[in-house]
């Protein structure tokens, strides 16, 4: 899989939601570690949203988790498409 950089949008608006300073390395860092087995995974994806949340400093209600995880799972998301993921958590 070839890397390909984080969007500064992104990271943008994830800061600006947040109100956190969460640094480029540090989201490479973490998705360094997911798979494509992560992505399909409910346990592991579970997982990876708790990481996400701790890093940004944001709780996460049980429903969210529950409705990122249905979002995941019915668009069959991979990892070619991750960066679509992190916006739909922005939009929460």
């Amino acid at each position: 899989m070839e890397k390909k950089s984080l969007s500064k949008d992104v990271l943008g608006a994830i800061n600006k939601k947040t109100g956190k300073n969460i640094t480029e390395n540090s989201v490479k860092k973490l998705a360094s570690t997911v798979t494509n087995t992560t992505m399909q995974n409910e346990a592991e994806l579970r997982k990876l949203i708790k990481q996400v949340s701790e890093m940004a400093k944001v709780p996460v209600s049980d429903s969210t988790m529950n409705d990122i995880v249905k979002a995941v799972k019915a668009s069959g998301m991979n990892m070619n498409n991750i960066e679509s993921l992190m916006k739909m958590m922005i939009k929460r």
